[in-house]
């Protein structure tokens, strides 16, 4: 990705090395264009409708923590990650990526929303080394990146940038770039009501349907993240392989890689984020299109 020498955003809070970094006690909610030009069919309040009607018939009592706190507010099941150390000398560079990519998920998404006669509020993303708390609670490395809605903020542990590449096999800065945007979607969702809708809706779920429900709301965040490509390509920053990257990291963190990796077998019915080819279809689908219509994951299968 040719990042380098871009805007960067002032929306970051870097407290790497500040021991627990800043924030609010608190818990629950945790979760994950071109500039005037149109997003496309449907539009927002497409979308909230479409995914009104669904939790209106999927309603039935949940573990009103299990989604939007660890799992579900996160890139990947926290179960899956360790901590690691951040490589020492990095940190600069790396604050400039972080800063460069959400520069441009903000001007991206300035113009979506501006197209569809809304207004756009940036989150902050925060930067974190170990551990942190934030306005949806206590959370560490394992957390792996989440969104939390009650702030507004993207939390991220750099650290865990090491873990996709050596770990997950999925490395390259356009996969690291699909991580933060993946994250800005669960935002985006926060701000077209879906996240508060399902916050809401959950508590009358099954864990079953929380889990299935989990998955489209994670789909539609990757759905997002492929939008923001595919504007990002549009203007050119976008180096040959960058795409296949942001795939390749998508396949890597599907809830059946993951299990058959760690475990050596798969539970679908505890997907929470959806299959490999799951996650790989929806950004590849954003990306294609552009289109916030094309990201409903909440009408028919997924």
């Amino acid at each position: 990705m040719r990042w380098r020498g871009r805007r960067q955003s002032d929306n970051i809070e870097d407290v790497r090395g500040q021991g627990g970094g800043f924030g609010f006690p608190g818990g629950g909610g945790r979760v994950r264009i071109p500039i005037g030009g149109r997003a496309g069919g449907g539009g927002l309040s497409g979308i909230i409708i479409l995914v009104v009607l669904f939790f209106a018939l999927r309603a039935c009592g949940i573990d009103p923590m299990q989604i939007l706190t660890g799992d579900g507010g996160s890139l990947v099941p926290n179960t899956q990650i360790t901590e690691d150390q951040q490589s020492p000398g990095a940190s600069d560079e790396m604050k400039q990526f972080v800063s460069t990519v959400l520069a441009e998920t903000e001007d991206t998404w300035k113009g979506i929303f501006e197209a569809e006669g809304a207004s756009y509020s940036n989150p902050r993303l925060v930067m974190f080394s170990g551990q942190v708390r934030s306005a949806c609670g206590f959370a560490s490395a394992a957390s792996g990146p989440f969104y939390c809605p009650n702030d507004q903020k993207i939390y991220l542990d750099t650290s865990f940038f090491n873990q996709l590449s050596q770990k997950f096999g999925a490395s390259g800065d356009f996969a690291q770039a699909y991580v933060i945007a993946h994250e800005v979607g669960h935002h985006v969702q926060n701000l077209i009501g879906v996240l508060p809708k399902f916050n809401e809706m959950r508590q009358r779920m099954s864990e079953t349907e929380s889990n299935q429900m989990s998955v489209r709301v994670e789909l539609q965040a990757d759905c997002f993240a492929g939008v923001w490509a595919h504007y990002t390509a549009q203007k050119g920053l976008l180096e040959q392989g960058d795409p296949e990257e942001a795939l390749n990291a998508a396949r890597q963190i599907g809830d059946d890689t993951l299990q058959k990796r760690m475990q050596g077998y798969v539970v679908p019915e505890s997907f929470n984020h959806g299959t490999s080819q799951q996650r790989q279809t929806w950004f590849a689908r954003g990306f294609k299109s552009g289109k916030l219509s094309d990201c409903d994951t909440f009408s028919g299968p997924v």
